[in-house]
């Protein structure tokens, strides 16, 4: 079968094969297809769609396209979750100790940081020797000692997706629902998951900033997972700000640790509240509780009573982190400059393009443009204040860690230009929008 023919029955608009799907991967990861022709397919899947059983069988056939890892020996049911991308977003750090210590297993393969959103590789990379770069069978090992262990994508995983996901950055495909779909699937579905939860950001520091480009999203997820014979359930949540206190890399190590030993700050919220209810779903799932409510307050009796912190501290030992830090993460933290920025004007804090923050986080040296960028570990914000706060002029708006004086100036006019004060308090949307289901598709 020639990928060409491929390539043009999908462009005509006719439905692809199981047969044809499956060998065009397999040709691709083994190098017998041209970077032009996987583009041209790349093309013609976001102009032409595909339908539910083309990208269930794209997704399958990315997904075992190299190693996967078998989760059977842990004797516990498996369940992971995935965020969409966004701002401050740290949610994972606090997830995975919080499903192990309620007894699921949770083996999390995750990503770094691109563009205006963070990485949580490069968050556990600030912790001292921490390790990201596992074998499966270290994976393993770690996740049947301590319930969950947190790594990169190795290269034997999911070399489908890597393939594809170079070239849909060169050939303007990004942004196709199906693509997505079939890449945040593939590479869950190799984990060997039981359970999946999705949180599709919706808002202005989401990747797709449409609610109703989100909500198609995210019943293409569901709908996948289901199909993959995993137990799926998607949170359309807001990211019009950033999650939580704190911005980058270090920073939102601190934020956490600071959460799993229950040390209070009002700015920790919203980032508790989202990673307790994208938890109790996990815990649902798992059949741990019987609804979602019954986890979400599991899950907070767990954070409360230390046992995430316990576990949290387990997995890092596992995989080589030092936890000293822990202690004192304020005192670990040590940027180069820092700048505060004031209320220029009494009123209430009323907008902000979350992406443009993102990109002035970025800017401070936390994140990457491509792929091998470098990141720096201090770098990133400190918000004092949420969307709707009060604020006096003169009081602190958001504080800035770079590792220069320019870097500190280029992101300090992009926050500038883009926080709003005004008289009147805006109208905010909940933090959770919708819940999407099997039930519900």
């Amino acid at each position: 079968m020639h990928a060409l023919d491929i390539i043009l029955r999908k462009r005509d608009g006719h439905e692809l094969s199981d047969t044809e799907i499956q060998t065009f991967i397999q040709q691709v990861v083994a190098g017998e297809v041209t970077d032009a022709r996987i583009a041209a397919l790349l093309m013609a899947i976001f102009l032409r769609g595909l339908t539910a059983h083309e990208l269930a069988t794209l997704t399958q056939a990315m997904r075992y396209s190299g190693e996967t890892f078998d989760s059977t020996f842990l004797n516990k049911f498996t369940v992971d979750k995935h965020s969409t991308g966004g701002v401050g977003d740290k949610t994972s750090l606090l997830i995975a100790p919080i499903v192990a210590a309620a007894g699921l297993a949770d083996p999390m393969i995750s990503g770094r940081s691109l563009g205006h959103t963070g990485g949580t590789l490069d968050k556990l990379e600030t912790i001292p020797g921490f390790r990201t770069q596992l074998s499966m069978q270290e994976f393993g090992e770690v996740t049947a000692q301590c319930g969950f262990s947190m790594i990169g994508q190795t290269e034997n995983l999911v070399p489908a997706d890597r393939i594809l996901y170079a070239l849909r950055d060169h050939t303007g495909t990004v942004e196709s629902p199906n693509l997505i779909t079939a890449s945040i699937m593939s590479k869950k579905l190799a984990s060997g998951l039981q359970g999946l939860v999705l949180d599709v950001k919706t808002g202005s520091g989401a990747f797709l900033k449409s609610f109703e480009e989100s909500e198609h999203l995210a019943g293409l997820l569901v709908g996948t997972g289901e199909r993959a014979g995993t137990r799926t359930v998607a949170l359309l949540t807001t990211m019009d700000q950033p999650l939580g206190r704190f911005s980058g890399n270090w920073v939102e190590v601190w934020e956490c640790v600071e959460i799993m030993r229950c040390i209070a700050h009002p700015l920790y919220t919203d980032v508790i509240e989202l990673s307790v209810t994208l938890a109790g779903w996990m815990l649902q799932l798992g059949g741990i509780t019987p609804t979602p409510e019954a986890g979400r307050e599991r899950a907070l009796e767990l954070l409360h009573d230390g046992s995430v912190y316990k576990k949290w501290l387990e997995m890092v030992k596992l995989q080589g982190g030092d936890a000293t830090p822990f202690a004192d993460p304020a005192a670990f933290h040590q940027p180069a400059v820092t700048l505060t920025l004031t209320a220029s004007r009494s009123g209430y804090l009323s907008s902000m393009d979350c992406t443009e923050v993102g990109w002035a986080i970025q800017r401070l040296g936390a994140g990457r443009e491509v792929p091998d960028d470098p990141v720096s570990a201090h770098a990133g914000i400190e918000m004092h204040a949420k969307l709707g706060d009060s604020l006096e002029t003169g009081d602190p708006l958001v504080t800035l860690f770079g590792d220069s004086e320019e870097q500190l100036a280029t992101a300090e006019s992009m926050l500038h230009n883009t926080m709003k004060i005004s008289s009147e308090k805006p109208t905010l949307q909940p933090l959770i929008r919708k819940i999407f289901t099997k039930q519900s598709l």
